[in-house]
C-alpha cells in the first residue's frame, strides 16, 4: 500500500476490499501514511507498526489498538512489514528482496537503483540533532554543539554541567526538559551515530573508531551497536560501507 494525499480519506470501497482480502496475503507492506488503509482496514490492529513521523500521531490516536512505533525507518511484524517516509520504502524493498532471494540479488537490484544496500530498520528516522528539540538557552544550545562536535571528549553529566555554568542536578533537569532526552540519552545517539558514520565511510579500525566515538574500548562500542540496532560492527560495516557503484 503506497502512501499519498488519498489515504488520509480513503476509499470505503479500498478499504472494504483489503478487510476482506487482506487476511489471505502471504505478506502485507506499506510504504509512508499507506499504514493508515491498512489500520482501516482493521489488518494492523495488535501488530508494532511504522509510518511516517508526521502521522505517527494520527495512526496512534485514530486506531488505538495499533502499537505504534515512531522511531524505525522500517517495522518488520510477521507477515506485515511497514516503512517510514518513501527513501525508507526503498530500504524496507531491498530487505524483502534480500530475505526472498540472497544478499547478492538485493545487491544487484540496489545498484541498478544507485543506493546503498540497505539501512537497518531499526535505524531512526531522525538524527539525535534532529530529533532532540533545540535547547532554548544558549548555554543548553551551547552545550548540545559541544556534544556533537567532541564525540570523545568526557561527557558526564558533571563535565558538561560545569561547561554550561550549572550544578549536575539543575543541568541534568534543564537539559531534559528543553531538548526531551536525558543528556546519557542524548550522548549515546550522538556517538552512535558518530561510530556509524566511520563505519561506513571510511576504512579505519574498530579500536581507532571506538575511540573516536567516545566508547573507549570496541567491547563498550559493540554492546552500544548491538543494544541500538541489534547487531556487532564489524557485521554493520560488512552490510552498510559505502562504496561507488
Amino acid at each position: 500500500m503506497p502512501g499519498g494525499a488519498g489515504t488520509r480519506t480513503p476509499d470505503p470501497e479500498l478499504v472494504d476490499w483489503l478487510r476482506a482480502h487482506g487476511p489471505r496475503a502471504r505478506q502485507l507492506v506499506s510504504v509512508c501514511t499507506g499504514a493508515l488503509l491498512l489500520a482501516a482496514a482493521g489488518q494492523l490492529d495488535g501488530h508494532r507498526v511504522t509510518t511516517h513521523w508526521s502521522v505517527c500521531e494520527t495512526l496512534a490516536r485514530t486506531y488505538p489498538a495499533v502499537r505504534v512505533d515512531p522511531d524505525p525507518i522500517f517495522v518488520r511484524d510477521g507477515r506485515l512489514a511497514t516503512s517510514a517516509g518513501v527513501t525508507a520504502g526503498i530500504d524496507l524493498a531491498l530487505a524483502l528482496v534480500e530475505e526472498e532471494h540472497g544478499r547478492d540479488v538485493a545487491l544487484t537490484v540496489a545498484r541498478h537503483l544507485v543506493v546503498f544496500l540497505r539501512r537497518p530498520g531499526n535505524q531512526a528516522q531522525f538524527s539525535a540533532q534532529l530529533s532532540a528539540q533545540t535547547a532554548v538557552r544558549a548555554p543548553l544550545r551551547g552545550v548540545q554543539h559541544w556534544i556533537t562536535e567532541h564525540p570523545d571528549a568526557d561527557l558526564s553529566v558533571e563535565a558538561l554541567a560545569a561547561r554550561a555554568g550549572l550544578s549536575p542536578r539543575h543541568f541534568a533537569r534543564a537539559f531534559t526538559a528543553e531538548t526531551g532526552l536525558t543528556p546519557g540519552r542524548y550522548v549515546e545517539r550522538v556517538r552512535l551515530e558518530q561510530a556509524r558514520r566511520l563505519l561506513e565511510d571510511t576504512a579505519d579500525g574498530v579500536v581507532g573508531i571506538s575511540r573516536a566515538s567516545g566508547y573507549g574500548t570496541p567491547e563498550a562500542m559493540r554492546r552500544a551497536f548491538v543494544k541500538a540496532l541489534g547487531t556487532a560492527p564489524a557485521e554493520y560495516r560488512r552490510r552498510f560501507r559505502s562504496h561507488p557503484v
